[in-house]
């Protein structure tokens, strides 16, 4: 299996008004994104994936495929806290479009650290597919500790790495130092994209690259080639729209920035809620400042 390098967009799910899936959207923002990105992410917790049932997480996954034509790698995110439910899933799905899965560690239930490995093992050892770790203890309550990342890359080749969404720039440099060879590390925070892929990081999944895919996959380009001060030209220039996109949530704040360049409406779905007009004015000053 080839690395995942570059940029990932970890795409959202529009919404028409009546709440219903916005595939119109969907396929805009797919055509938007692809002639500079290098993989997509579905179904991640961008996607609103909690709020979506199986039925029209079914019908997403079969749009992109078919939209994508096997253009771009696609990783699908599915993870839970039932680890028997995410086998059964895992292998009722048809994987062979996909490079990888994306899958969260378990929230809510808060294991231990040995208790998340067991999850990843069970995982791993009742499934063939090659799976992303995906570590967001804002999210999840828990931290994958860099022991218990370090130990799942060296113990189980399938586990091919992790995207990495603690916001803790230590831990993302430990497990770049100490992690093996084929293992990648994946930048899972849009406002720490420039010290971590100068770092030793491969790739980014990003939230904001969906707005601007053409300037984020710039950056990573730059980065790569170490080519500092144009890269951080760019990073300087989005670094306050990366804030602006996450100030009501996410993907609250993308989908506001998406309705403004014209790709999709700005709905979401309860619990979360659309953003504000004051939030909308002021993504719309700095596109157009950016632009």
């Amino acid at each position: 299996m080839k690395k995942l390098y570059g940029t990932g967009v970890a795409l959202i799910t529009p919404f028409n008004k009546n709440g219903t899936i916005d595939f119109n959207g969907l396929e805009k923002l797919v055509k938007y994104v692809e002639k500079y990105v290098n993989y997509l992410v579905i179904l991640g917790t961008t996607s609103e994936v909690s709020t979506l049932n199986n039925e029209e997480k079914n019908e997403i996954i079969e749009f992109i495929k078919n939209i994508n034509h096997k253009k771009l790698p696609l990783v699908l995110g599915l993870g839970g806290n039932n680890t028997k439910e995410i086998i059964k899933k895992i292998n009722n799905i048809n994987l062979s479009d996909f490079s990888a899965i994306l899958s969260v560690t378990p929230y809510y239930n808060k294991p231990s650290q040995e208790g998340i490995y067991q999850h990843f093992k069970s995982i791993v050892n009742n499934t063939n597919a090659n799976i992303i770790l995906y570590n967001v203890p804002k999210r999840t309550g828990t931290n994958i500790n860099t022991d218990t990342i370090i130990r799942l890359a060296n113990d189980f080749p399938t586990i091919i790495g992790i995207k990495e969404a603690s916001g803790n720039i230590l831990q993302y440099y430990k497990i770049i130092s100490q992690k093996p060879k084929n293992f990648s590390v994946i930048c899972g925070d849009d406002f720490l994209i420039l010290p971590i892929i100068l770092g030793g990081g491969d790739s980014i999944i990003s939230v904001i690259a969906q707005g601007f895919p053409k300037e984020i996959s710039q950056l990573i380009y730059f980065l790569k080639k170490n080519k500092i001060n144009k890269a951080s030209s760019i990073f300087y220039k989005m670094i306050k729209m990366i804030d602006l996109i996450y100030e009501e949530g996410n993907p609250t704040g993308i989908k506001t920035l998406l309705s403004i360049i014209g790709i999709c409406y700005s709905n979401v779905r309860l619990p979360l809620v659309n953003g504000t007009l004051m939030l909308k004015k002021k993504i719309q000053k700095l596109f157009k400042k950016i632009n």
